[in-house]
């Protein structure tokens, strides 16, 4: 960790590509993250599909209400995508958070504006979550080649999933207390929304209840767009609402608990 001066901040221009540096270098530092995402992407569509099988699927997309008759295993290869997604950049967002927190405390109390740190946590998250999500998005390739058009649809969905899973893992970051409790949320969280989406895996995947799940949003856009006729703009918006709302409940915590408590005279 750098040595910083307790006794006056650096100039406020300088303030936020700092922080910005600090945050990208603590969610970049996983090796154990980008093995995930360098090894465990391609084999779990891999495993997916194996268990999918060659079987055409006919089932009711919610959104539009329209019967959609499709190959079962692009359908689980979405399915795939965003359930490795939520575990990865989840699991990236929280482990980074955690570790830096000690250190955001001490950037606060060397003069860094909280308003900073919070704006360079964000911009750090969001370029984080992109690449993961762009990587994602090119190793579904290797199993599927989707036009242009569906392919981009289904890499903006799955940016939406990032941004959600990561701005999850930055609230369960500041909020729970052991390791073991983030994780289990993180991914047996991810695990049960995704799967409940997949109508090969999940005969219900059409109740309403699921509406309310927060990969509703961009697995409708994404299959929809991607196998359907129809751009529905409006539920990528779910995904963002969702990714926003965790977003803005962890930096009201992280706000409180990277207040600066200097002595007054």
């Amino acid at each position: 960790m750098p040595q910083l001066d307790l006794r006056s901040g650096p100039p406020l221009f300088r303030q936020f590509p700092t922080a910005l540096r600090f945050s990208v270098q603590e969610q970049s530092r996983n090796r154990l993250a980008a093995l995930l995402l360098g090894l465990f992407v391609p084999v779990w569509y891999l495993l997916m599909i194996s268990i999918a099988g060659d079987k055409d699927l006919e089932f009711k997309l919610y959104s539009t209400g329209e019967m959609l008759k499709v190959d079962g295993r692009n359908v689980t290869l979405i399915t795939a995508g965003m359930n490795s997604l939520t575990m990865i950049s989840g699991f990236v967002v929280f482990d980074a958070v955690r570790k830096a927190l000690n250190f955001d405390r001490r950037l606060a109390f060397a003069g860094f504006r909280q308003s900073t740190l919070i704006g360079a946590k964000m911009m750090a998250i969001g370029i984080v979550t992109a690449s993961i999500a762009l990587y994602t998005a090119l190793a579904l390739f290797l199993f599927w080649r989707p036009g242009f058009t569906g392919w981009g649809a289904i890499l903006l969905g799955f940016m939406a999933m990032t941004l959600t899973y990561g701005s999850l893992g930055l609230l369960l970051g500041v909020l729970v207390k052991n390791d073991l409790e983030g994780f289990f949320l993180i991914i047996m969280g991810g695990l049960t929304d995704t799967f409940l989406q997949n109508p090969l895996g999940n005969p219900a995947a059409n109740k309403p209840v699921l509406q309310y799940f927060p990969s509703f949003g961009p697995m409708q856009f994404s299959v929809g767009s991607s196998l359907g006729d129809t751009v529905m703009w409006r539920y990528l918006g779910m995904g963002v609402a969702w990714a926003a709302a965790f977003a803005l409940i962890g930096l009201v915590v992280f706000h409180f608990r990277t207040r600066s408590r200097r002595p007054t005279r």
